[in-house]
């Protein structure tokens, strides 16, 4: 069982073929016309043994609460507003900066 995700729909089904497996992707009824989606599962999972012509789905879609960018929080404690602070100079330092 090859690894297939990662890969763009048309390479998934030229390297299903090439080893002998047929793809089925319930979320794309047109899967036949699609090319450069990119496969995010599979099933069975890679490296699973399988027989040929084995059936072997792929989805293009994260389903409802997989993956994607997860839930924006406030971040704890906030960063300080004020924009970008000096660092001060040491004391008795010869190469101050005058602050001028």
């Amino acid at each position: 069982m090859p690894r297939l995700v990662g890969l763009m729909a048309m390479d998934a089904r030229r390297t299903a073929e090439a080893t002998g497996l047929f793809l089925n992707a319930p979320d794309r009824p047109d899967f036949h016309q699609t090319v450069v989606e990119y496969v995010v599962r599979q099933y069975p999972q890679p490296n699973a043994e399988v027989p040929r012509d084995s059936v072997i789905y792929v989805w293009f879609d994260f389903g409802e609460g997989e993956g994607g960018g997860g839930v924006r929080e406030p971040r704890i404690p906030r960063p300080p507003t004020g924009g970008l602070q000096r660092e001060l100079d040491e004391p008795g330092d010869p190469f101050a900066v005058s602050s001028a």
